[in-house]
C-alpha cells in the first residue's frame, strides 16, 4: 500500500498511541500501572527480554513507549526515551555522552538550572564546560578544544529570545566530532526539527508545550542514531529516572491538541509583542518576531509557522513596582513554569537564573526588571488590554 504523506497537524491525530502488540484497538490506550507482568516461564521471560517486550516497569512500559513513538515521529529521529522531568532528561544526556576528561561547549544562554547542573554538579566528573555566545559562529569555532565532545545548546534562549542557528552550529561540531545536544523545549517540533538540521540528541521538558495544561511532569530524549538511543536508555535504566506511567499517558492526551494550542500561542505572542512595543513604560521587548530583533533574519529562515510563544520585555528595576504591576494584573499570573494554555508571567532574577551570579547573569542581560511571559491561548485582545492597564503603575 502506498504511503500517505500527511501535514504535522493531521500526523500527530495518528501516529503512535498503540500499545506494542496490543491485539485490541481502543481509541486511548489504556493505563498501565503495574509495576512488573507476570511470566508463566523462563522461556517467557527470555522472549519477553529478548524481544523488547514489558517485564519491569523501570526498563519499560507502554504508556512510555506510546508517547515516544509519538515524539520520534515528529522530531524525524531513530528513538525517544521519557524521564521523570526535562531536567532528569537533560542531566541523563549529559552524563551519558561526556565523562571524566571530556570538554563542553554550551551556551552563554542557557536555562539557568542548566548552567548550575554543569557547573556544580557535571564538573565533580572532572566534566568541564566553557560557555560561548553561540550566536558569534567565530567565537565557537575558536573555543573547541581537542576534548570537546559535546555541543550544548537551546534553539530560541530563555529569557532574551536568542537564536541559534543549529544547521551551521552542528557542522562545526561535526567537523570536531563532537556531538550537538539541543534542548528544543521552547521551540517544539511544529517550530523546527533540530535532527533534520544536524543536531545528534534533542532534549524536551515535556511539562511545558507538549503537556500544556500544567498537570505534568515529563521530560524526553530523542536520538539521530539507534546507538545514541542505547548509550542513554542503558544508562535510564540505572538511574531510574523514567516518568511514571500516568505522566506518559497524560502527556500523550494532550500532545493530541498540542498543533492547535502552540500555533494560536505563538499567533498571540507575535501580537502581544508588537503591542507591549509600542507601550512608553515598556524599555524593550524581546521577541524574534519583531523586526529589531538581533536574530530576526535568521529565525525567519530557519524556523517554521512562527517564532515562538516565549518573549520577555524590560521595564525600570524597581521592584516595588513590578509588585504594584503583577497586582494589577487581571487575568495573568505568576507561575514558575511555561507553556501551559493560559498566559503567565516569571521573574528570571527570582526563578530561572536565580543560581546564576550576578555578575554573569548581568552579563547576559538578565537584570531585575526583565519579566518573560509565556504567551497562552486567550483572546489576543483581552490580553493586550490586561498588560496595557497594568504596565500604567511604571
Amino acid at each position: 500500500m502506498e504511503k500517505v504523506t500527511v501535514s504535522p497537524d493531521t500526523e500527530i491525530l495518528y501516529q503512535g498511541g498503540q500499545v506494542r502488540g496490543e491485539t485490541m484497538h481502543p481509541e486511548t490506550p489504556p493505563l498501565y500501572m503495574s509495576t512488573a507482568y507476570i511470566m508463566k516461564d523462563l522461556d517467557e521471560l527470555h522472549e519477553t527480554n529478548s524481544s523488547g517486550g514489558y517485564s519491569y516497569n523501570r526498563t519499560s512500559n507502554p504508556n512510555r513507549d506510546c508517547l515516544a513513538d509519538v515524539i520520534t515521529s515528529l522530531e524525524n529521529g531513530q528513538g525517544t526515551i521519557i524521564c521523570s522531568s526535562g531536567m532528569a532528561a537533560i542531566s541523563l544526556a549529559l552524563l551519558t555522552y561526556a565523562k571524566q576528561g571530556d570538554h563542553i561547549l554550551a551556551s552563554l544562554s542557557l536555562y539557568g538550572e542548566s548552567i548550575d547542573l554543569l557547573d556544580n554538579v557535571i564538573s565533580r566528573y572532572g566534566i568541564q564546560t566553557t560557555y560561548v555566545d553561540f550566536t558569534d559562529l567565530e567565537a565557537v569555532r575558536k573555543a573547541v578544544r581537542p576534548n570537546t565532545v559535546l555541543f550544548y545548546t537551546e534553539v530560541i534562549a530563555n529569557p532574551l529570545t536568542t537564536v541559534v542557528n543549529i544547521k551551521e552550529l552542528s557542522d562545526i561540531a561535526h567537523q570536531a566530532s563532537a556531538l550537538v545536544l539541543v534542548d528544543s523545549t521552547f521551540t517544539t517540533p511544529f517550530l523546527i526539527k533540530p535532527i533534520v538540521q544536524g543536531a545528534d540528541v534533542v532534549i524536551h521538558s515535556l511539562t511545558k508545550y507538549f503537556g500544556g495544561h500544567s498537570d505534568v511532569t515529563a521530560g524526553s530524549i530523542t536520538t539521530a542514531t539507534k546507538e545514541l538511543l542505547e548509550k542513554v536508555y542503558n544508562i535510564q535504566v540505572l538511574f531510574g529516572c523514567c516518568s511514571d506511567p500516568f505522566a506518559a499517558w497524560l502527556c500523550l492526551r494532550s500532545v493530541r491538541t498540542m498543533s492547535m494550542r502552540v500555533k494560536q500561542q505563538m499567533s498571540n505572542a507575535e501580537k502581544l509583542a508588537a503591542a507591549l512595543q509600542a507601550h512608553p513604560r515598556v524599555l524593550r521587548v524581546n521577541h524574534p518576531s519583531l523586526p529589531g530583533h538581533p536574530q530576526h533574519e535568521l529565525a525567519k529562515n530557519i524556523l517554521t509557522n512562527g517564532y515562538g510563544a516565549i518573549m520577555s520585555f524590560s521595564v525600570a528595576d524597581d521592584r516595588q513596582k513590578l509588585n504594584e504591576f503583577m497586582h494589577a494584573l487581571r487575568l495573568v499570573k505568576y507561575l514558575p513554569t511555561l507553556g501551559g494554555y493560559r498566559t503567565t508571567l516569571s521573574h528570571p532574577v527570582s526563578s530561572s537564573h536565580m543560581g546564576v551570579p550576578e555578575e554573569v547573569r548581568l552579563k547576559m542581560g538578565i537584570h531585575e526588571g526583565l519579566m518573560r511571559i509565556s504567551v497562552g491561548i486567550e483572546d489576543i485582545d483581552d490580553l493586550i488590554a490586561d498588560f496595557t492597564q497594568a504596565l500604567n503603575v511604571f
